[in-house]
């Protein structure tokens, strides 16, 4: 008995699937808008970078810009070079860009890998280890994930700067967190019931 020629689908496609399936390409332009959104995050990046050590070389004006974008209420004269608060405010920041680029970077390359094309990785060194088992389901629990130690970042900036934030931030940035792990929790949990009933099924 000889075995059964493989199906080549993508050839036998009737014209109303083939479009549907086609219209995946939909989302290329979407991924390549976040791939525009990680050059804004670069460009941010080194701003922040260049202030920080011109800054350190004695800049009023660089040192005034990053107590703006930090959000550092101290005033001109009472601020006149760097200190600790002022730098570990900044590093986080940094942190916090590289955090949300690396969250880009699984969006953009784990959504294209599962939702619109295979891109052939396998067996090129620079493969993310991730990538290899990467589905929809292990792509939400990275992303949550992401997403707590991103707010884990920004609830350390709040409290190391706390006295320039009103009470009821203080309270609702530490409520928020807390949602952000019991909904990466609870997306994980599920997807571990899903997993297990996938493989009692078989």
């Amino acid at each position: 008995m000889t075995a059964p020629a493989p199906q080549t689908s993508a050839t036998k496609l009737r014209p109303l699937p083939r479009f549907i399936f086609a219209s995946r390409w939909l989302q290329l332009p979407l991924y390549l808008g976040l791939i525009a959104a990680q050059g804004v995050y670069v460009f941010h990046f080194w701003i922040e970078l260049v202030h920080l050590l011109e800054a350190a070389f004695g800049s009023q004006t660089a040192l005034q810009a990053l107590i703006s974008s930090i959000g550092y209420k101290e005033t001109a004269t009472t601020t006149t070079a760097l200190n600790e608060t002022i730098i570990m405010l900044v590093v986080l920041a940094l942190i916090d860009v590289v955090m949300i680029s690396n969250l880009l970077i699984m969006v953009i390359v784990g959504g294209y890998e599962t939702f619109v094309s295979r891109m052939d990785l396998e067996g090129h060194r620079d493969q993310p280890e991730w990538l290899s088992h990467v589905n929809a389901s292990v792509l939400k629990v990275k992303l949550a994930t992401a997403i707590i130690g991103i707010s884990s970042i920004h609830l350390l900036k709040t409290f190391i700067n706390a006295a320039n934030y009103d009470e009821k931030v203080l309270i609702a940035q530490p409520a928020i967190h807390i949602t952000f792990l019991l909904s990466a929790m609870a997306i994980a949990y599920t997807d571990r019931l899903m997993s297990r009933t996938h493989t009692e099924s078989h």
